[in-house]
């Protein structure tokens, strides 16, 4: 009941201030519509139009909107208690479809409608989002408790996002859109990986009804797919090479250094602080010495294994060729992209 009224009362007063927002801009003499396209392909419209509310103002009060849904540091405090006490099914809903409109609204609300703002702006997102990878990296080194540790996870990566909207900064031509397309990977990758993740660890608490990694150990043995599976998704996590996680970091990272080169080395630290805490995760749980209790664990069902199995081809299949998604959203960010040059 806690969780969910926090997650209530957040997802509430972000939207509040998102309205304010929309309702700004709908009342703006000479603009009188709701239509992103319009608004985002004539981004003069707003600033020629005389809005109610200053463009940087209204710029915020979307970014706050969206960084409750994504979340971002200090907006971030629901995720770990939402995650911790939602089913195994509510968690992967979460993190694969919730935590991915906030991105979405940042990429086609704030970049795509105010890209001048971006612009000016981009520096105090390239903070938050850095602060976030190492808070969230940080944290999770100190957590015990599965589902805690992904969502605090969810949050370092999340950063990333924008770290990578935020390469519209200073950067020009085809590292801008190496940026936003390592965001929008991002928002991809992580919602795959994340969710393989928590159906993992919800297999995990079906069979040994404990979420405590102290507790656990040795389950390799006895959860062999659901081991391999998990394995996996934490490898995509810390950004292995041939896996899809890799991808998308390495666009934000090639978007982002040109611009914010010190930002962009201590967001690299943030990833190799995810190798620490997704190998110590591993080697705990499914490594580590052997409890008698779980010797006669049973491992994942073939009806179980079918959605892993699913999850760790698209992880793979985008690692090895990423061109399948990156080339999709490069046409979206294309035209975003002249608008933001031509703002600069």
């Amino acid at each position: 009941e806690y969780s969910a009224m926090k997650f209530l009362i957040f997802t509430i007063l972000g939207s509040a201030f998102m309205l304010v927002a929309i309702v700004a801009v709908f009342v703006t003499p000479e603009v009188g519509t709701f239509d992103m396209t319009a608004l985002s392909t004539q981004s003069t419209m707003l600033t020629s139009a005389g809005v109610l509310i200053p463009m940087g103002a209204l710029f915020w009060l979307f970014f706050i909107g969206f960084a409750v849904k994504l979340p971002t540091w200090p907006f971030h405090t629901w995720l770990p208690d939402a995650h911790t006490d939602a089913p195994t099914a509510a968690s992967v809903m979460l993190a694969g479809v919730l935590l991915k409109m906030g991105g979405y609204g940042l990429l086609r609300i704030n970049v795509g409608m105010f890209p001048g703002q971006a612009v000016d702006y981009a520096w105090a997102l390239v903070t938050l989002g850095v602060i976030s990878v190492l808070y969230g990296a940080v944290v999770t080194l100190r957590q015990t408790d599965l589902k805690r540790l992904i969502a605090y996870s969810s949050v370092s990566h999340m950063g990333l996002v924008l770290l990578g909207i935020g390469s519209v900064g200073v950067a020009h031509g085809e590292l801008t859109v190496a940026g936003l397309n390592g965001a929008a990977m991002q928002l991809f990758t992580h919602g795959t990986i994340t969710g393989l993740l928590f159906l993992g660890v919800g297999l995990v608490y079906d069979r040994t009804h404990t979420r405590y990694i102290p507790d656990l150990g040795g389950l390799a043995d006895r959860m062999p797919v659901v081991a391999v599976a998990l394995l996996i998704a934490g490898l995509a996590s810390l950004g292995l090479p041939g896996l899809s996680g890799f991808i998308s970091e390495v666009l934000v990272f090639l978007g982002a250094f040109q611009a914010y080169a010190w930002p962009t080395a201590l967001a690299v630290f943030g990833i190799v602080l995810a190798a620490g805490y997704i190998l110590w995760m591993m080697e705990r749980s499914f490594f580590g010495l052997r409890r008698e209790r779980f010797a006669d664990l049973t491992d994942a069902s073939l009806v179980e294994a079918i959605p892993l199995g699913l999850l760790i081809i698209s992880i793979i299949g985008v690692g090895v060729y990423p061109a399948i998604l990156t080339d999709v959203f490069e046409m979206g960010l294309q035209p975003m992209v002249a608008v933001i040059n031509a703002e600069r």
